[in-house]
């Protein structure tokens, strides 16, 4: 086969995979669209009759602005995605689910999105950023690679002495270079483009690990061996669950990393780092919150993986246990009774005698069958409760109630005019540090924040600064915040927002 020929062969082959496939549609756009506003990170999966109902509505919706849509309801398009494996319909994982089914979207189904949003998205293909991943992963891959020891110990003792010399530059009162907000959020499109890739990842070994239960389930069914060799065969499947496929054997290799609660901390902790940054501030609240959720995204994929594959466990194990053992059983003991009634009928019976059976038993006409008999017990009333008032604990005074609340705006806004007002602050964060324990909570920040963007003094920051902040248990954390300073204007306009309640006459008073 020539080179192009076999070249054809590789790109018909990936277009018959159902990815292409939905792109390949002339109702790809629509169905992308469903998929898009019926499914999202924080709902992965979708009451079927609800799912039918929703697509009905956007049907509806299309064709009152005059968009063409496909004939078919919400039912048919539903199981028509399903058999196309854009959607995946299975029961509810809870006992509150009450056996009702749900969709959720495969991985070809998350793939298709996942290409569709990077080609909507405008953003630069090329970036330090991304360079910078490459090279890095580069370097780490070759280390790992190269089995010179020499050659490695040189790779450690230059990254060693790079970074105690940097170490050394800053304990030294070197300066210390903040990122821009253009690296910043070339970095942050870089990361997001992997984090993206993770539903799908973890769908395709939940979709893996699903084939594997299925394909087990019916070889095991249609097995005709003595039940010794059916049980060493399938232990021996079981043990080698995760690595007899490639996305077994990638989510193998990971899991030492993904399980790891001091690294999914470190990562935690890293990405609220890089969103208190100022280039955060413009980010939308809906990418900071799904930014935010890496880590839960991560876990999730994890428990799904994880419920898969008990599930094949389970269902091996009960099959091994319930299935064959009784059928066995029971076979043997209808076998014994034949053979003893066949002795009583040999007794009797000529050489030629013959006996009619039915081989299927007939139909009882049963009217009603109980199903369930009196329980005086059920109809008892239920014991008196026990009086408990005198173990109540103290109830929550209102200052500490207040404390574990949102932030203090009116006594901040007064605090912080007060401080320049007199000319004891140099910034906004020197006043807050100065103030008193009760109003340095971690979250008496956010309130500073919206403070001083009202009078429209965060934009003009440059430099960042320290804020020292007291939770109500008494434990202290740092927070590096934009350093604000503020002009006597903007003072006057802080001191002029109306932040406490309006008195009853000054409120008539504006009325007239």
């Amino acid at each position: 086969m020539s080179e192009i020929a076999a070249e054809l062969a590789r790109v018909r082959e990936a277009f018959d995979k159902p990815t292409l496939r939905l792109l390949d549609r002339k109702w790809a756009p629509f169905v992308l669209a469903v998929f898009k506003s019926s499914f999202s990170r924080d709902r992965r999966s979708v009451q079927a009759d609800l799912l039918h109902t929703q697509v009905d509505a956007y049907l509806a919706d299309l064709r009152s602005v005059g968009s063409e849509v496909p004939g078919k309801n919400g039912r048919a398009l539903c199981v028509q995605w399903m058999n196309d494996l854009w959607l995946y319909r299975e029961m509810g994982d809870n006992s509150s689910d009450n056996g009702e089914e749900f969709y959720s979207l495969t991985s070809h189904a998350l793939e298709a999105l996942l290409l569709v949003d990077g080609l909507a998205r405008d953003r630069a293909l090329i970036s330090e950023s991304r360079l910078t991943t490459i090279v890095d992963t580069a370097r780490h891959r070759a280390t790992q690679a190269n089995p010179d020891r020499q050659e490695r110990i040189r790779r450690l003792d230059q990254e060693i002495a790079e970074k105690q010399s940097e170490r050394d530059r800053l304990d030294a009162g070197g300066d210390v270079a903040s990122a821009s907000n253009e690296q910043m959020l070339e970095g942050y499109a870089n990361l997001i483009d992997l984090i993206n890739q993770l539903p799908s990842d973890f769908k395709r070994v939940e979709e893996s690990v699903a084939g594997m239960h299925r394909q087990i389930i019916n070889d095991f069914r249609g097995e005709e061996r003595p039940i010794s060799e059916v049980l060493d065969d399938y232990l021996a499947k079981t043990d080698a669950l995760m690595t007899s496929t490639k996305e077994g054997r990638a989510f193998e290799g990971a899991f030492a990393l993904l399980r790891n609660d001091t690294l999914m901390l470190a990562l935690k902790n890293d990405l609220e780092t890089i969103l208190l940054h100022p280039f955060a501030l413009e980010l939308s609240a809906t990418d900071r919150r799904g930014f935010m959720g890496t880590v839960g995204l991560i876990r999730k994929g994890i428990d799904d993986v994880l419920t898969q594959r008990n599930g094949l466990s389970t269902t091996l194990r009960e099959h091994i246990v319930n299935h064959d053992v009784v059928k066995d059983r029971e076979l043997e003991r209808m076998l014994q009774g034949i053979n003893k009634e066949l002795a009583v009928w040999m007794q009797t019976a000529g050489p030629r005698a013959t006996v009619t059976a039915e081989l299927m038993p007939g139909t009882l006409e049963v009217e009603h069958l109980q199903e369930r008999f009196y329980d005086p017990a059920a109809h008892l009333a239920p014991p008196e409760l026990d009086d408990v008032m005198g173990d109540a604990p103290e109830p929550p005074s209102l200052d500490a109630m207040r404390q574990q609340g949102g932030p203090l705006l009116e006594e901040m806004r007064d605090a912080i005019v007060t401080a320049f007002s007199t000319g004891d602050a140099a910034s906004v964060g020197a006043a807050f540090n100065a103030l008193a324990v009760t109003l340095r909570r971690p979250v008496e920040i956010l309130g500073m924040l919206q403070i001083a963007t009202q009078v429209d003094a965060v934009h003009r920051a440059e430099a960042v600064e320290s804020f020292e902040t007291v939770r109500p248990d008494g434990s202290v954390r740092s927070f590096t915040v934009p350093r604000i300073m503020l002009t006597d204007a903007e003072t006057a306009a802080l001191a002029a927002l109306p932040y406490g309640p309006t008195e009853p006459n000054q409120t008539s008073d504006e009325n007239e």
